[in-house]
């Protein structure tokens, strides 16, 4: 697993282990998917489809993950999952109503320590 930058906290690099997992669990659905779809054999094709449907799982719960600790997932699965109509409507409008465009990905969800220090060390020494 790569990271691109170096001395990065441990919320950071979790984060990156998440995203790469939702990465690998699609790119495994559609290898899956593809081997079903080619495959004139039907047992084959039932042992494919099935472990393409455990890799969806899988990215499902990856995804979740996401949505419970950084906010900014949570707020866009909220607009968009399970929604009705044009997908794009609905950002469409968010965007015109709210006037901005896309950010960065939020931080992930802290708490402050006793010390205020957000579990981070020597942060809260004033130097």
């Amino acid at each position: 697993m790569a990271f691109h930058e170096e001395n990065l906290p441990e919320e950071v690099k979790d984060f990156h282990r998440m995203i790469q997992t939702v990465i690998e669990e699609l790119e495994a659905i559609d290898w899956y998917h593809q081997r079903a779809a080619a495959t004139k054999d039907p047992q084959i094709r039932a042992i494919v489809e099935h472990n393409r449907d455990e890799e969806i799982e899988h990215a499902a719960m990856a995804l979740e993950w996401l949505r419970r600790n950084y906010s900014n997932f949570d707020q866009y699965f909220q607009e968009f999952l399970f929604s009705d109509g044009p997908i794009t409507h609905a950002d469409d409008e968010h965007h015109h109503d709210h006037g901005y465009s896309h950010g960065p990905v939020d931080s992930p969800k802290v708490s402050i320590s006793s010390d205020n220090s957000l579990g981070i060390k020597g942060l809260n020494k004033r130097g």
